[in-house]
């Protein structure tokens, strides 16, 4: 039963990056919003804490430093997907997050690379194909969505590596909150360079820019609290996952309401994208069968 946790946690995500991509719209810039989202979760991951645990030693808290500078490079790369990109293609694409995490465990492990692994590589990349055909109406901004996503996934994918490596020695209700308080101190440097001051966010941007920033922080409080609790993180993630399918299908069915165009399109292009979409699933999978 607790598997319904990490899709409850898919579809929140699809929900924030709708909400972020609307927000974009508006000007108000990835540094403005990266600042807002990593304040919100640094705070909701405050919850945590009566999990327990303790600091092992002062001289480590440069394990929780460098897990939030890899989050925020995470943030900033899905940021910039959302802000030029289509939430259709970069959602799958960051669903090869658990293929880079198994290839980061395995590279680390200093353990030969299996060939599930290699097969699961080779349909992440002919979902790719699939996400980059543009239908009827050529999107110029693709291939830039695709990199920043892959970007925002490696960066997750090392981020989850080093938590796995890292939190025991100080405890899930300790690790997490921190490392979140860093990647809300570390944002502070964003700050020189807004755009205009938060106040000036126009009032039309402030309502999704809030609603990304919820919908983010509690994603991912409930699929990290859920791996907390319950441990299983293989399947946890893979039903995670499903994320990419459920972007597709938001976009093509809901995402007039966010103001979002992708499905101008065409039927042919979004069809091509849930191929995709289904293609970077199986791929996944493949990596745990």
């Amino acid at each position: 039963m607790h598997l319904f946790l990490p899709l409850a946690s898919s579809i929140l995500y699809v929900v924030a990056a709708l909400f972020l991509r609307q927000a974009a719209g508006h000007g108000i810039g990835i540094y403005r919003t990266a600042f807002i989202c990593n304040w919100g979760t640094a705070v909701l991951f405050l919850l945590l804490w009566p999990l327990g645990g303790s600091v092992p030693s002062g001289l480590l808290f440069y394990q929780p430093a460098v897990v939030a500078l890899l989050f925020i490079a995470g943030q900033l790369s899905t940021f910039l997907a959302l802000e030029k990109g289509d939430v259709s293609v970069a959602t799958p694409v960051m669903g090869s997050k658990v293929i880079l995490v198994a290839l980061f465990t395995t590279l680390i492990g200093a353990d030969a690379v299996p060939l599930r692994l290699w097969a699961a590589a080779a349909l992440s990349c002919l979902g790719i194909v699939f996400l980059n055909r543009k239908g009827q109406t050529p999107h110029p901004h693709v291939l830039r969505t695709i990199w920043f996503a892959f970007q925002a996934a490696a960066a997750y994918a090392l981020f989850d590596v080093l938590v796995m490596k890292w939190s025991p020695a100080w405890g899930v209700g300790r690790f997490l909150p921190i490392t979140m308080l860093f990647g809300g101190v570390f944002s502070i440097a964003f700050v020189p360079l807004f755009r205009a001051p938060l106040r000036a966010i126009p009032k039309a941007g402030r309502k999704p820019l809030l609603g990304g920033a919820c919908f983010i922080a509690l994603q991912a409080i409930i699929l990290v609290s859920t791996v907390a609790v319950f441990g299983d993180a293989t399947a946890v993630n893979v039903v995670y996952c499903t994320r990419g399918l459920w972007s597709v299908l938001a976009v093509w069915w809901l995402g007039h309401w966010f103001g979002n165009d992708e499905r101008a399109l065409g039927a042919g292009a979004m069809q091509s994208r849930l191929a995709g979409a289904a293609l970077l699933s199986v791929a996944v999978v493949l990596v745990f069968l």
